[in-house]
């Protein structure tokens, strides 16, 4: 990190701070260490407590409701998805209220074990896990939810907006001209007949835990909802090269149709991580950046 605030107004946790929210409403964890975490993750502060748990701090500041309603629904995502798969995921634990100096609610998980993936961008063993993983929640029933909200995952053109501030905010730094061709011919694929399927939402490298080369676990699921099947497909151009690209496509099945969309999804998500974090977290500019060329290299 640069030192520079990835958010406006974005709330600052110490492990001071963590350790007086501890030891004030989980008296039980009081002899276990509180340690904060390098992460790569752009929405919470996370520190761990002991060896087995994670504290998660919401790093924009918002409405103390509001931010309660958002990590129960977190920790509900979290227990759907807990042992669905072969692949480990968090636990929910407990939530935190406000207090020291914090002003939101925070949650606690279990700690999942293993190191964000890079460099297995060309692992087809690698790319097969993934798709493994993303038809295991593929098999989770909607029990008849269908997307809502105003993130990825629902229709491309709706996104029209967003498009075009991230295209004026990246005049100095990418081809726009390109990208704005690139985009009007994405945003007119439609969904075809495909009903919406369960997905993670978010399969960016620091959301992908590996151990030995393979993958080993899954966090930041709190995204876990019915969405567009190509959307879990972003994976592709944020991961691999050319030939595993095509190992996940195979074993997933995906019709020419779906991975196109899926290919607009990872367009729509680097584009806003490129200018975004430009200063502020140069590591996600960075897999924006290489995002686009996968994508305009695969076209």
């Amino acid at each position: 990190m640069t030192g520079v605030d990835m958010h406006a107004g974005q709330l600052t946790v110490s492990p001071e701070m963590v350790r007086a929210l501890v030891d004030a409403q989980f008296p039980e964890w009081r002899e276990l260490p509180v340690s904060s975490v390098d992460s790569r993750g752009t929405v919470h502060a996370i520190f761990r407590i002991g060896e087995r748990f994670a504290a998660r701090f919401p790093l924009e500041p918002g409405e103390v409701g509001a931010k309660r309603e958002e990590l129960e629904a977190e920790a509900a995502a979290a227990r759907e998805l807990l042992g669905r798969t072969r692949f480990r995921t968090p636990e929910p634990i407990a939530l935190g209220e406000p207090g020291a100096g914090y002003p939101l609610p925070w949650s606690v998980q279990t700690w999942v074990p293993g190191v964000a993936v890079d460099g297995l961008g060309e692992s087809a063993a690698f790319a097969s896990d993934l798709a493994e993983f993303i038809r295991g929640v593929r098999t989770i029933d909607t029990r008849g939810r269908t997307f809502s909200g105003t993130g990825r995952g629902g229709v491309l053109r709706s996104h029209d907006a967003w498009m075009e501030t991230c295209f004026e905010r990246s005049e100095q730094l990418l081809d726009v001209a390109l990208l704005r061709r690139t985009w009007q011919a994405m945003r007119e694929l439609p969904r075809g007949s495909t009903g919406d399927v369960m997905a993670h939402g978010d399969l960016i490298p620091g959301n992908l835990l590996v151990s030995g080369g393979r993958l080993s676990g899954v966090i930041d699921i709190g995204g876990l909802g019915p969405a567009d099947p190509a959307l879990d497909l972003v994976a592709a151009w944020h991961l691999f090269g050319a030939e595993p690209r095509q190992v996940f496509r195979a074993e997933l099945g995906c019709s020419s149709l779906e991975w196109e969309r899926g290919r607009a999804w990872a367009f729509q998500q680097a584009m806003g991580l490129v200018w975004y974090y430009v200063e502020s977290n140069p590591s996600m500019s960075s897999l924006g950046r290489r995002t686009l060329d996968r994508i305009l290299a695969d076209a």
